[in-house]
């Protein structure tokens, strides 16, 4: 299962999508819709996983949490 945070950037430009299981760590969205872009890249990179998606506001409450089941099956 992996975890993913969407919380917003230091700087008011947009938010970061965090995680450890992207390969880099972070990626940064700055553009007007950029968390609904933030939520779906982890969902579509998770697509064979489980994952959980937590958006955050600037307080760092908790606004939003997805939970996603991998569509990977066994044969």
């Amino acid at each position: 299962m992996h975890l993913y945070e969407v919380r917003p950037r230091n700087d008011h430009r947009g938010v970061d999508l965090i995680s450890d299981a992207l390969p880099f760590g972070r990626l940064w969205y700055g553009e007007s819709n950029a968390v609904e872009n933030a939520v779906g890249y982890a969902l579509h990179y998770s697509r064979s996983h489980g994952a959980v998606i937590r958006v955050y506001d600037a307080a760092g409450n908790v606004i939003e949490t997805r939970e996603h089941k991998g569509d990977f099956k066994e044969s």
